[in-house]
Formats: C-alpha cells, structure tokens, sequence
C-alpha cells in the first residue's frame, strides 16, 4: 500500500479527504448512531483502540499525529461532511492519530461491522471511503511523523528486522539514530539496552528494548488476545497471495473466515519489488502494493486478521459436536473450524555455506527491499538465484548500486526465468551474469558483518573473492508445513502437500476433490502445493478455486 510518492499523494488529496454531501451522510445514518462529544473530547486516541469512523455532522475535529517521544503534528481539521479514519477503522485497530473536538460536535458513529456493511450495501460511496481510508494510511507511512519510534544504529541487523516486519505489515513508524539525538542517546542509557540493541518507544509512551515480532505486534494491538470461541467455517493459514485470495473469496460469499500468518500478508510475493507478469497491471506492481490491496479487500468482506499469530499445530481429530477441525497457536489460544485452508507458502532456503547464519541480517539478506537498497547505494553486491524472485530483486538492486553480480549454477536464466526479464536484465549495464558459478564462502564477522564473498566458477575452475558487504540469496525455498506434523497430510518426495488423486486412498473413502489433501476438508493452495506453478497468479487462481470446493465439503454436510 505503501508505494505513491508523497508528492503524489499531495496531488489526491481531494481523494484522501472527500467531503459528503447532505443525501450522502442521509444514506450513511441508517448504518451508525448520531453522538455528541463536548470541546476537548478525544473521539481519536494514538495507540488506543478506535471506535470506527466518524462522520463529523457539526462541529470541528482536529486531527494530528503524535508519536511516543511526544511529538505533534497537525494534519488536518474535519468540519462537517468530513469523516475521520483509516484503514484500522474496518477492523477496529488502534488509532494511528489523535482526534480532539474544538468545540462541541455532532458525529455519527459507525462501528467497524457496521463501517463494512455500508461500503458492500452502498458500493459507490464505499468505493470513496475505501480509496480516502487506504490513501490516507499510506500517507501516515510515509510521513515518518506516526506509529512507533525505533531507536538505534541505522544499519542494526536488529533495527533492521523491526523496519522490515514493520513495513511489511502496513505500520508507521520513523527511525532516530541514538547516535545523533541526544534525547535519544539519553532514553537508551536509562533504559539499559546493550549495544546494538534497538528500542521500541511506542505511542502511549513505553518503551520496550529490542521486542521480538510477535511482542512487538501484541503491544501495538496490530493482532487481537482475545478468546475466539466462535465456529470458523475457513481458517487460512498464510497471507500470501493464495491465503489472501482465499480469504476474499471465502468472505465475500458470506463465509466466517479467520487468517493467521506468523509474520505479515504478503508471504515471499510481498517482497517482490515489481511483478510486471501479473494480469492487469501492465506497468507492473510491486508484491507489497498488491498483497496491501488485498489484505484491504478482506478485511472489508469481514475477514477476521490475527497476522502475526503463529501456528504451533493442526488438530486434526475432530472432536466436539460439530467435529471440527482445531488450529492451536503458539500463543496458547485454540482456533475451530469446519475447514482449514494450508496457504503457508516456503520458507527461504540457505545454502550450504559455513557461517551463513552469522551473517543473517549483517550483510546476507533474503529479500531486496527499499530498506537493504539503501545499504546497497553506489556499492557492489552480489545475487545468487536464477527464478524470477531473484530477476526482479536484481533489476531494483541495479537501480542503487555501483554492480550486481549474478550467480547462477546453471549455464543461464532460461531454464527458470521469464523471457522479459531476462531481456531487461541482459539491458542493464550494471548488472553481471556469472553462470556454472556457485557461493563458496563468506568473510567478515559477526559483530563486523559481511567483508567479502568467494565463489567458484565450476567451467573455468578459478576460485574468486569480492570485497562486499551485501548478499542476496534466492534460491528456491522449502514447504513450510512443520506444524501439520500432528495430521500427517500426504506429501510428495520433497515434503510439498499432496492434494488431489495424487492423495490416494483416504479415510472417509471418498475421492479428493483437485485441492482438497489426504485428511477431509483441509485443502492446500499455493507455493506449499505439490505441483504447483509457483506464480502469484496460480496462487490466486488456487485460492479462489478453493472456496468452491470448500462450499462443496460444508454443503456436503461434512
């Protein structure tokens, strides 16, 4: 969502902040409840859960941004006609600003049920408030002045990791350098963080010192505590683009949906700079740009979002009267429902390098982001992959640094790459292709990071070493289905899930249906798929094709 510019953000903010007119508001107040807030009243709090959206009927509402260091900036002022909220209000997140009345006004309330049934009854002034919550969310992004301050060395592996998980899921933030602040350098000393550890200040205040994901995200309230004792009828587990398409369809046609994603929407097509092969968008749209779109779009058919929750295991006994299936999360929490939809995607996989895992985060890295391109400026790095993960991150890395060199073990890309961007990356001057070459080591240190990089080109039998401080790695990933251990779902020879006839003989005797597993109404869609294309649109197309075959096991009575 994150990918207008700010100027061209200025040039649609007309978009960003519509004025209703009188029959517009006339049609909105049949869905929400007309309320009267006193001068001073805070209808929005920074950090704090917000109520919905407010149309404001009369009266002035003074909307600024504040962040935990106590900074304010005003954004603007909401008189009659306009609405306050973002994306959070579909869902009921925290607010990302405060909203304080001037004077006495009138508003009409709308919960976030209540937000989402007048944006699918009312299409055409939902489509409005839709583009205005989504714009003005990704204005918050890039205005560095909302959400979270982290605090720390710029170039941290453990800064690092809280800007990517951050940015991936949508949030706000800015960054200070403790260095050059000294409220900053004062705050890091009082709190005792070790040196290279990054802290976390967050709207209300408190700080916390270098939070791990899933503690970070609870304390932000990006995910939900509360007790889900409520019958799913689709639990998707990943929010890549299979799990998110899956989550569209299933919820647009009136099913109860819940998605979970150990760390953010978007799964490895997220970190794809720009997918120029995907339907529809001919000039080509960044992973993360479409899976924000649609982790929107199911948020607004009521898709209940626990991203980050993490999946400790599948329960696939179906106790209880209605013989369900049990999702069980690390956190302790227990999920049911009628089907479980396996959209975990792959991992990313690690070559067999001495030290790798030293350097994670220190100068080896397995996406290429705005964030690692900047570390990339007018330097040399190095790219080992040849799928089209690893062609798309060399064409952005090439428009920040000095040269990338390519290395792929075959004698080509055309084996596993896209003709167009073969073609692109043979017209980029400034990037180098070494086939037959294979990584061979890394030099450097822990606490130092990456140096330098060897390699072996297997047809010319030379062993090279380049001074570098950046390696990117795509080459290939493994299924992520650790935690379906417990259900023993039939895999192929590579631990990829079965689906299909390729399933064989199953409990209940009856054939699989095409993405449906060994085990009775969990269904597997995706990367983790056997047999899978490995494109985002097979992914989509998989999820979608899903929800039919799931309307199929629950109509079947199952």
């Amino acid at each position: 969502m994150a990918d207008d510019a700010p100027s061209e953000l200025l040039s649609r903010r007309h978009q960003m902040f519509p004025v209703l007119t009188d029959a517009e508001m006339a049609r909105m107040q049949r869905f929400g409840k007309r309320q009267t807030h006193p001068g001073g009243t805070h209808l929005l709090r920074a950090g704090e859960p917000g109520a919905g959206l407010f149309v404001v009927m009369d009266g002035v509402v003074a909307v600024s941004e504040r962040d935990g260091l106590g900074h304010i900036t005003p954004i603007v002022k909401h008189s009659r006609g306009h609405f306050m909220g973002e994306v959070g209000s579909l869902s009921g997140k925290p607010s990302l600003v405060d909203g304080i009345a001037e004077d006495t006004v009138d508003t009409l309330m709308l919960t976030p049920g209540q937000l989402r049934a007048l944006i699918i009854a009312e299409a055409d002034l939902g489509e409005r408030l839709v583009r205005a919550l989504i714009l003005r969310r990704v204005a918050l992004i890039a205005s560095g002045a909302s959400g979270p301050v982290l605090i720390g060395q710029p170039a941290s592996a453990e800064l690092m990791r809280l800007q990517n998980f951050l940015r991936r899921n949508g949030e706000p933030y800015h960054v200070v350098d403790a260095a050059s602040d000294a409220g900053a350098t004062a705050l890091m000393e009082q709190s005792g963080a070790a040196d290279g550890e990054p802290l976390v200040v967050c709207p209300d205040g408190e700080v916390l010192v270098n939070p791990d994901d899933q503690t970070l995200a609870r304390r932000l309230g990006m995910v939900d505590t509360a007790v889900h004792d409520e019958l799913f009828d689709v639990a998707v587990v990943g929010a890549g683009p299979a799990g998110l398409s899956t989550a569209v369809y299933a919820a647009s046609e009136g099913l109860r949906v819940v998605v979970l994603d150990c760390r953010s929407y978007g799964g490895q097509a997220g970190a794809s700079a720009r997918i120029e092969n995907y339907l529809g968008f001919p000039t080509g749209i960044s992973g993360q740009a479409l899976a924000g779109r649609a982790y929107v779009q199911a948020q607004k058919f009521g898709a209940e979002m626990l991203i980050p929750s993490e999946v400790a295991r599948l329960d696939c006994t179906r106790d209880g009267p209605d013989r369900e299936l049990a999702v069980h999360l690390t956190d302790g929490r227990r999920l049911r429902a009628r089907t479980v939809v396996i959209a975990s995607g792959a991992r990313y996989r690690r070559p067999d390098v001495p030290g790798l895992r030293d350097f994670e985060g220190r100068g080896v890295w397995y996406w290429a982001s705005a964030l690692e391109a900047t570390l990339c400026a007018r330097a040399d790095v190095a790219l080992v992959g040849g799928g089209n993960s690893a062609g798309q991150a060399a064409v952005f890395l090439s428009q920040h640094a000095a040269r990338v060199t390519m290395l792929v073990r075959g004698p080509g890309l055309a084996a596993s790459m896209s003709r167009y961007l073969i073609d692109r990356i043979e017209a980029i001057p400034n990037i180098e292709l070494r086939p037959h070459t294979a990584l061979t080591r890394l030099h450097g240190s822990a606490e130092n990071g990456l140096s330098a990089v060897s390699w072996h080109d297997r047809r010319a039998g030379l062993q090279e070493e380049k001074p570098l401080r950046n390696l990117f790695l795509f080459v290939g990933a493994d299924p992520e289905t650790g935690w379906m251990a417990g259900c023993e779902a039939a895999v192929d020879a590579h631990g990829f899930v079965l689906t299909g006839d390729a399933t064989g003989a199953r409990p209940d005797g009856r054939p699989a249906r095409s993405l449906e597993t060994s085990i009775p109404g969990v269904f597997a869609v995706g990367d983790v798929r056997s047999g899978s294309v490995k494109r985002v649109g097979s992914a989509i197309g998989e999820g979608a094709a899903a929800v039919a075959q799931i309307h199929a096991h629950l109509a079947a009575g199952h």
